[in-house]
C-alpha cells in the first residue's frame, strides 16, 4: 500500500502551490500572475480531462481540476475581470480546446 497522498492546492496570500504526491511543487505568485486558462481534452469522463493553466512570467502550472477543487476557483474568480463564462464553456466541453479565463491587463 501506498503512503502517497492525493496532489493538492495550496492558497496563501502571496502564492498558489500545486503539490504532487511524489513532493514536486509548482508555484505561481499572484502578484506574478499573467493568465488563467482552462484545458480541456477528450479523454473523460474516466480520465482528467481538465486543468488548469496558470502563467507567470517564468512559464506555467498545470493543475487538474480535481486537486484545485472549489478554492481555487472561487480565489480565482476574485481577479479583476475573470470570466466566469470562459469557465462555464470549459465545464461543457468534450473536446481539447483552450479557454482564456484571465488575462493582466
Amino acid at each position: 500500500m501506498s503512503n502517497q497522498t492525493a496532489p493538492s492546492v495550496e492558497l496563501s496570500a502571496d502564492t498558489i502551490t500545486y503539490r504532487l504526491p511524489d513532493g514536486t511543487t509548482c508555484t505561481v505568485r499572484w502578484d506574478t500572475l499573467r493568465a488563467v486558462l482552462i484545458e480541456t481534452s477528450d479523454s473523460g469522463p474516466f480520465d482528467e480531462d481538465l486543468w488548469w493553466i496558470l502563467s507567470d512570467g517564468d512559464g506555467h502550472c498545470l493543475i487538474p481540476q480535481e486537486a484545485g477543487g472549489e478554492a481555487l476557483l472561487a480565489r480565482l474568480q476574485e481577479l479583476p475581470g475573470f470570466d466566469n463564462e470562459m469557465v462555464i464553456a470549459a465545464m461543457g466541453s468534450v473536446e481539447n480546446n483552450r479557454f482564456l479565463c484571465w488575462r493582466r491587463p
